[in-house]
């Protein structure tokens, strides 16, 4: 018996070394998040995945380049599973991204006029990188660099944070300025994603999530048929290079009225000159009910699939960007193409442009304040 026990004892021992430890290097996992490595950097920085998972088998997968979301997988009416977000299949494809897919964009999001404001007297310069703008923090944004990240252990919720130190002058704005931004996943289906920034100058900052959501699951369909609600009486105006006019424009009467849910494709190619700047949609909603609260702003539902996702958030303003310029050149998961209008966004932010606009709520950070931004995504089906 000695000896038959010590045998099976030594074969267990030999399966672990063999298949069981070299996975436990790869993968680990604490309480219900789980880590495996998602590449590394050409300087040989590695790059972490974290996968959020709930009770209702729920997950949401971030990386630590860009401290991005690169999957959510959520059921459909049946209870079938399907990933709702685009993304890539591996490191090498966010790396050569050009259309900001998943990543939390800084230090400005949305398009700032030439790069250039004037913050206590002192005039800025930032790189210009959409036309003669600057669009989401530039060449170097927050999209582009490897992100600290931890478990939050402590927390009931599957939670990790990722942390960010920008410093002065970087892509030209001032201030050495720390960010932080925690993804939650709740047993409720909510993905909370909370914000928080400091400086140690004065500064501007206005970060958001650049997720592409497709509710049916399948990224070779069309969000066309997608209904889309959006709690706005206005939108901020804009001329042929997206920069806000200073306009707060009524969309009642407009195909930008989304205050009832509309499929996204009903009006989306009437004669507009705002759609034709847009090339569709692809501006900021100027949001009801601004008091620093986090209130439901959007939802959108998708028929097929009954997929049906809220927006709530504390911020003023949300863009609607209908995935205008995917060309299908960007191949995905799976290798499917991200063709026109596979993808939509709903980034919740200030105004684009803001620092130029006096009119426009502010976002200088100042020494001694603190950023905070908290938005939410909660899934269901009907």
């Amino acid at each position: 018996m000695t000896t038959i026990a010590s045998k099976a004892i030594l074969g267990f021992l030999l399966a672990w070394v063999a298949g069981a430890a070299p996975q436990a290097r790869t993968q680990a996992q604490e309480g219900n998040v789980t880590t495996r490595n998602f590449g590394t950097m050409k300087d040989g920085r590695a790059v972490t995945m974290y996968t959020l998972k709930n009770t209702n088998g729920m997950t949401v997968s971030v990386i630590t380049y860009g401290a991005r979301m690169v999957g959510i997988d959520v059921p459909d009416k049946s209870g079938a599973f399907g990933d709702v977000l685009l993304g890539y299949g591996d490191l090498s494809g966010y790396l050569a991204d050009t259309f900001y897919l998943g990543p939390i964009v800084g230090r400005y999001a949305n398009r700032i006029a030439l790069g250039k404001f004037t913050l206590n007297g002192h005039a800025y310069q930032v790189t210009v990188n959409d036309g003669r703008n600057s669009l989401h923090g530039g060449a170097t944004g927050f999209h582009t660099v490897v992100w600290d990240a931890h478990v939050n252990a402590g927390s009931k919720d599957a939670s990790v944070t990722m942390e960010h130190r920008s410093p002065a002058g970087e892509d030209g704005f001032p201030g050495n300025v720390s960010v932080s931004v925690t993804y939650t996943l709740d047993n409720r289906n909510e993905l909370r994603i909370d914000y928080r920034g400091t400086t140690d100058q004065p500064t501007i900052m206005n970060l958001t999530s650049h997720g592409y959501f497709n509710l049916t699951g399948n990224p070779a369909n069309a969000i066309l048929g997608h209904e889309l609600m959006i709690a706005a009486d206005s939108i901020t105006a804009i001329d042929s290079t997206l920069i806000p006019t200073g306009e707060m424009m009524a969309v009642q009467g407009t195909p930008f009225d989304f205050r009832t849910p509309v499929a996204v494709g009903a009006r989306i190619n009437e004669a507009n000159q705002e759609l034709k700047y847009g090339r569709g949609y692809d501006h900021n909603w100027v949001l009801e009910r601004y008091d620093g609260s986090v209130r439901l702003v959007a939802s959108v539902y998708e028929p097929k699939s009954g997929r049906f996702m809220e927006v709530l958030t504390d911020q003023p303003g949300i863009q609607f960007y209908s995935g205008n310029f995917l060309d299908g050149s960007a191949k995905g998961k799976s290798g499917i193409p991200y063709a026109y209008r596979t993808g939509l966004c709903l980034e919740t932010q200030h105004y684009p442009d803001s620092p130029n606009e006096p009119g426009f709520p502010p976002v200088t950070l100042l020494p001694g304040q603190v950023y905070k931004q908290t938005t939410m995504y909660r899934f269901s089906t009907k």
